[in-house]
């Protein structure tokens, strides 16, 4: 639980330094946009990364393919992206099940960092036109091995899960949180993580927040990395 809860406490901090910087003058409440010159001189905040090993390099080029191809490809910030491979290889995911598929982009990200846990990932995705085109981008970055595409509806589709999960990522339809968390939160392995999209914008269900933030078996922190906002929340030991 020391480890976990260190590791944790590393991604909070390191993330959440620009936002704090940004706090420290306001507008309006939102702060302004956060500016690496200013901020660290002539140096900057490059939010691209270095592939270390030739199938890491091919999933960043998928990656930055579909950024170029607009900001509809991608279903989350380059940033959290970075922060859901940093937290699967982090915690030596080998079962990361994914609510909301959309395209493949955050998925790509979690891939990476199984690639090093010579884990899998199992991802969820009710629009079957979104699914298809995942499954090209996955099968593009040299992945499709290890992703499981379930079609449907997740609500119901989720039942059938049984082996232990290591990460939790929910992005999907806001009003459901709560369902998938209930139903999913007794198969998330002790130590494990449950992560939550869009914990800002578009605004989240109250009764999600409140459960993962009362519940004594469970630890959340909020980082406001953007404007959508993710949640990260342990389970103890």
């Amino acid at each position: 639980m020391r480890k976990t809860a260190s590791i944790i406490g590393i991604v909070f901090f390191v993330i959440t330094l620009p936002s704090l910087i940004l706090s420290l003058n306001q507008d309006g409440g939102r702060g302004v946009p956060f500016n690496s010159e200013w901020a660290m001189g002539s140096s900057s905040i490059d939010s691209t990364p270095l592939p270390k090993t030739v199938e890491e390099k091919r999933i960043v080029g998928v990656l930055d393919d579909m950024m170029r191809k607009g900001r509809r490809m991608e279903s989350v910030p380059i940033e959290d992206g970075r922060l859901l491979r940093l937290l699967t290889e982090a915690v030596g995911a080998k079962i990361v099940v994914e609510i909301g598929t959309s395209q493949g982009y955050s998925g790509l990200w979690i891939c990476m960092g199984l690639q090093a846990t010579e884990g899998k990932l199992i991802t969820h995705e009710i629009d079957p036109h979104r699914a298809s085109v995942a499954r090209e981008h996955f099968k593009q970055a040299g992945v499709d091995t290890i992703v499981t595409i379930v079609e449907g509806d997740a609500h119901k589709e989720v039942m059938k899960l049984k082996d232990p999960i290591d990460i939790l990522f929910i992005d999907a339809d806001k009003e459901g949180y709560l369902d998938y968390l209930t139903k999913l939160l007794p198969l998330v392995r002790p130590g494990g993580l449950i992560l939550s999209h869009n914990m800002n914008s578009p605004r989240p269900d109250p009764a999600y927040i409140k459960a993962i933030t009362t519940n004594p078996n469970l630890e959340t922190i909020f980082l406001h990395m953007d404007s959508a906002g993710m949640g990260v929340t342990l389970k103890k030991r």
